[in-house]
């Protein structure tokens, strides 16, 4: 074998080691990135199971529109400076879910598996603080919680390209029982009035 088809097949091995270690290497940063991509996912998880947080949440879904009434309340968001959660916890969630927005945004987390398990909830919540942004907006501008909003654009396009969730579509699904769903809509569609339940308790009472 002449020196020339020797080097040439040197050449060739060399060039596959190369590619060897190049396509190894690339396997094993996707498994880093997986890796680190899971181990955040657990950490938000872990963030957003904790009593705070869930204490803040249930305030923003059931209080805050009422308080937000209030004018002092309202001058409070919109002074510069120190918020206390305390007084305003909104400001709880809405820390956490700019953050959230940040992450998503700079590509640290998956979107795609983080709406998966947020993106109704970041709907939801966007929706019951946005008059509290607004107002906070008023001296502090545009980007106050700009993460938050964007984190709430993508998760409603998530939502609309996948209505339903990322249930998969091979599989059949299984009709929940619902014994109550009749009773609870008529219900709805027919409630029963203080003063009508009044006199129902009171007829009952003679």
């Amino acid at each position: 074998m002449s020196p020339e088809l020797l080097n040439f097949w040197a050449e060739i091995g060399a060039d596959i080691v190369i590619c060897g270690s190049v396509v190894a290497g690339l396997i094993q940063l996707r498994h880093i990135r997986a890796g680190n991509q899971l181990q955040a996912l657990l950490s938000l998880e872990r963030d957003f199971r904790a009593p705070e947080l869930q204490s803040a949440l249930t305030y923003v879904q059931e209080q805050l529109a009422q308080r937000l009434e209030e004018s002092q309340y309202r001058r409070e968001l919109e002074t510069i400076g120190f918020i206390d959660p305390a007084i305003h916890p909104e400001m709880i969630a809405c820390n956490w879910l700019n953050e959230m927005g940040t992450l998503v945004k700079r590509g640290y987390v998956s979107e795609d598996t983080f709406m998966d398990l947020f993106a109704r909830l970041i709907v939801h919540c966007w929706r019951q603080v946005a008059p509290a942004v607004a107002i906070m907006r008023r001296k502090r501008g545009e980007a106050q919680y700009h993460d938050f909003e964007y984190l709430a654009l993508r998760a409603a396009a998530w939502l609309k390209r996948n209505p339903q969730g990322m249930f998969p579509h091979a599989m059949t699904r299984a009709p929940l029982p619902d014994p109550w769903r009749d009773l609870d809509l008529r219900q709805a569609v027919s409630p029963v009035s203080p003063q009508i339940a009044q006199d129902n308790v009171t007829g009952c009472g003679q």
